[in-house]
């Protein structure tokens, strides 16, 4: 075939067809190739009386020969003039005066399916060749298929299936969607015999009446369809709970008791879940949203709360905010270990010397201390208030108060900042529980920290009474010579540099000034009264200072003080 100027060749079609012999123009000159008009009959007419031709076109490297889709001949694989003409030899021309083109493909003429009536092309080829007219055999010996005929529809070696009138076949299924149809698969299509002995198709196209489906179909549609719907429904229903309806709640103060522990750094949405678990409100929502009513919520603050049983939202917020239901236990700056231990035996109803006694005899890393502690709590039970319950474990008491130092240790760098100033970590909690026991007024924390610093950097006895006190494990504010005589390592007076720890639990503002000192040269300084301490870098000024003291101290016990 050339490149261009090739049409497709029209199926074959019967002439019992009821369309055959009508003329369509399609609103086109009908007129046929030949007539005297070269450009005639621009489409072919597929139920024409077969004389048609598709005319060759100009324009395209001139003029180039066409196939003779219908000539007077019928499709002439072998006569003059035909394209596919494999035995004319050079020379021979078509009926417009062109010179005959050979196929290469053609192996030889092949008469047409309608050769001998209506010369209509033949298309699809059949083995080697292409089969004769109906009842003859063509050049590979298969016959051409014809109603009633051999391979024909219904005729021998012709399919059971095809219309005896028209051979067309529909092929399975063409009239009933697939998805309706009923199909055994055991059965299949094949073949099998009644009781008449007769043969007759099972499956589809058997003897049998087809089932159907269509009741069945419908009904898994709308299964289908209605569960859609369903959980699309309740997808919407839990978006519509979750972001527009309010939570599930209580109603009432509720009843019974419960108690729950609120960790550090809990958020109010942690809160509400750690109360909808202890079963105090119904949903953390519940408790979130009375908490946002609330313009004093913010104050609800970590630790152990008595509260009760499901208890609305609101209430729960409202008993929380009173301090009834805060079981407290407050840590004051400047307490000794032995004092916490106390007041947590009395808080838990514990003997007294329990939790002392469970605190000895654990070990630094069951408590949480660092290395440097040395197994000894005392510096690290951060002052703050702590929530216990009446199941509280002593132990676990003493880890919460040691966890808080760690964070406080860690929020003013401790390593870093002691660093920074020539000191370890230890040394500056140490002067930092010097610093909390010797000043009163928050201007002299800084100022007590300098004088720390100057006796430490001269090489000065720090002679401080509260060491004294701590060694012999008493609070006084008056100091004997004979005290000062005292055998401990904790006795400054006898012992220079830093006592061996710290001699209580020192708070956030004697931190800070163990880490940053006020700048100064004092190396003394004595409080003859409350508000009322004294600092100098002079002995004589000092030794007055002290003389004022003492009368202080005379005029507080003729008073009776």
């Amino acid at each position: 075939m050339t490149e261009y100027g090739r049409g497709q060749s029209l199926p074959p079609w019967h002439p019992d067809d009821p369309l055959f012999g009508d003329t369509w123009d399609g609103g086109r000159d009908t007129s046929y190739p030949g007539d005297g008009d070269p450009h005639a009959g621009q489409y072919a007419d597929p139920y024409s009386t077969g004389q048609h031709q598709v005319p060759h076109q100009q324009g395209y490297y001139g003029q180039q020969p066409q196939q003779q889709y219908y000539g007077q001949g019928g499709y002439d694989g072998g006569g003059a003039g035909s394209p596919y003409d494999a035995g004319h030899g050079a020379g021979a021309t078509n009926p417009h005066g062109m010179p005959v083109v050979n196929d290469p493909y053609d192996t030889g003429a092949q008469p047409g399916y309608y050769a001998a009536q209506q010369g209509h092309p033949q298309q699809q080829p059949h083995g080697q060749g292409y089969p004769g007219p109906y009842g003859q055999p063509g050049a590979d010996g298969y016959l051409a298929p014809h109603p009633g005929g051999p391979g024909g529809p219904g005729g021998p070696g012709g399919r059971p299936d095809a219309d005896p009138e028209t051979g067309w076949d529909p092929g399975p299924d063409q009239g009933e969607h697939a998805f309706f149809a009923d199909r055994d698969d055991g059965d299949g299509d094949f073949d099998h015999e009644d009781g008449d002995g007769r043969s007759k198709r099972s499956g589809r196209r058997g003897g049998e009446p087809k089932k159907r489906r269509g009741g069945c179909a419908c009904l898994a549609v709308s299964l289908v369809l209605a569960g859609g719907l369903g959980t699309a429904g309740y997808f919407g229903y839990d978006f519509y709970k979750t972001y527009f309806a309010p939570a599930p709640d209580y109603s009432g103060k509720g009843s019974g008791q419960a108690q729950v522990k609120i960790p550090d750094g809990a958020s109010i949405a942690d809160m509400g879940n750690e109360l909808q678990q202890a079963g105090v409100v119904k949903s953390a929502g519940a408790f979130v949203e009375a908490a946002q009513a609330e313009k004093k919520s913010s104050g609800i603050q970590p630790g152990t709360y008595s509260l009760r049983k499901q208890m609305s939202g609101a209430a729960a917020v409202k008993l929380m905010l009173d301090p009834a239901s805060q079981n407290g236990l407050i840590i004051s700056e400047g307490r000794r270990a032995k004092a916490v231990y106390e007041l947590v035996d009395d808080k838990l109803g514990k003997p007294k010397g329990t939790t002392e006694k469970a605190a000895k005899n654990a070990r630094a890393s069951d408590l949480g201390l660092p290395r440097f502690a040395k197994g000894n709590p005392e510096g690290f039970l951060f002052p703050s208030r702590y929530s216990v319950g009446e199941e509280s474990d002593p132990l676990d008491v003493l880890r919460d108060m040691i966890a808080r130092a760690k964070a406080e240790h860690t929020k003013v760098d401790l390593a870093g900042e002691a660093k920074k100033v020539g000191k370890s970590p230890e040394e500056i909690l140490t002067i930092a529980s010097l610093i909390q026991a010797e000043a009163q007024q928050d201007e002299e924390f800084g100022r007590v920290s300098r004088v720390i610093y100057n006796r430490l950097d001269k090489d000065i006895l720090l002679q401080f009474d509260s060491t004294i006190n701590y060694a012999k494990g008493r609070s006084s504010l008056e100091t004997s010579v004979e005290d000062t005589r005292f055998k401990s390592p904790y006795n400054t007076y006898l012992n220079r540099g830093l006592p061996p720890g710290p001699i209580d639990n020192p708070g956030h503002q004697a931190i800070e000034a163990a880490l940053n000192p006020t700048k100064g040269n004092w190396i003394y300084f004595v409080t003859v009264k409350p508000g009322d301490t004294r600092f100098t870098a002079s002995k004589a000024e000092h030794d007055r200072n002290v003389q004022d003291f003492n009368k202080e101290q005379r005029k507080k016990k003729g008073n009776g003080g």
